[in-house]
């Protein structure tokens, strides 16, 4: 009785990229942070933030429950996260997007 012979799989000389998911940075409305702090605390931790959108972020959280205020690779939305958390707004936990 003679064994076949174990043949490898042939490799395929593709390279496949895997992408990094981005993480969502939820702000929840609450009882205690003025409209005010909540804009000022996402111009100055948000990049890129303006005024005009930290103001409609911070109506979107307040009528709506939350919002999700940025998007993007984890090791920022960590910061960022904990930024916003530091000022005393209520966060969301992190979460994939």
């Amino acid at each position: 009785m003679t064994a076949a012979p174990t043949i490898a799989p042939s490799r395929s000389s593709q390279t496949t990229r895997q992408h990094y998911p981005n993480f969502k940075i939820i702000v929840l409305n609450d009882d205690f942070n003025t409209f005010q702090h909540v804009s000022e605390s996402l111009l100055e931790h948000i990049p890129g933030m303006t005024a005009d959108r930290a103001w409609e972020l911070t109506n979107q959280i307040h009528f709506d429950g939350q919002a999700i205020v940025w998007v993007g690779p984890q090791e920022q939305a960590e910061l960022y996260h904990m930024q916003l958390g530091m000022e005393g707004l209520t966060m969301a936990p992190l979460e994939a997007a």
